[in-house]
């Protein structure tokens, strides 16, 4: 899943995590905006693919860490074909999937405690105009964490789901999401609350 950590020597794993993540925001940037066929999205692709060889990340790691978004990439798809055409549809898939696919090898080459304290010193600054540093590296923890929940969470039930027979009912999937992520969402919220986050 994405946010963790696997601990190696290379380049990647060397790279301060503020350079880290830098570069994934412009690289996220750049593919949205100058890959514009396939062969752009594939050759992009290649790259990122051989970033992760760089890092010395294994192939199954890697297939962990794309494989929950199958079925979103799967509407998504069948979305653009719709609307727009097969061509279009794999671009918009294919940009997404390599933007997760970057994402995921910077959590996996980067401790989560660097990452945050990158953003927290990149935030010192605007404590004048009234931006809490700590509260939005908490944010980032969340979001770090609960992106692979959710994605999870969606292919348990959707695991499930094909199990009772139900591969095509879209109301077997998006119920039980819903219901499991406000849940969880709850839970969070009451483990928050009782470390004194709300507190001034």
């Amino acid at each position: 899943m994405i946010g963790v950590y696997r601990p190696g020597d290379s380049l990647l794993h060397r790279m301060p995590a503020g350079l880290k993540l830098s570069l994934l925001i412009v690289s996220i940037v750049a593919a949205t905006v100058f890959a514009r066929t396939p062969l752009s999205v594939g050759i992009v692709g290649l790259a990122a693919a051989g970033l992760f060889a760089v890092a010395g990340i294994p192939w199954k790691v890697v297939v962990a860490q794309l494989r929950p978004m199958v079925w979103m990439l799967l509407i998504i798809a069948a979305f653009q074909v719709w609307i727009t055409s097969p061509a279009r549809a794999v671009v918009v898939c294919g940009v997404l999937l390599i933007s997760v696919a970057l994402a995921a090898l910077v959590t996996l080459t980067t401790r989560v405690t660097d990452m945050l304290d990158a953003v927290t010193r990149a935030l010192g600054p605007l404590r004048r105009v009234g931006v809490d540093p700590e509260r939005v590296g908490l944010l980032l923890a969340l979001a770090i964490r609960c992106v692979p929940l959710l994605t999870g969470i969606v292919h348990d039930v959707a695991e499930a789901r094909r199990a009772r027979g139900l591969q095509w009912s879209m109301t077997a999937l998006v119920t039980p999401v819903l219901v499991r992520a406000l849940r969880t969402a709850d839970a969070m919220g009451d483990a928050l609350a009782a470390r004194g986050v709300d507190d001034d």
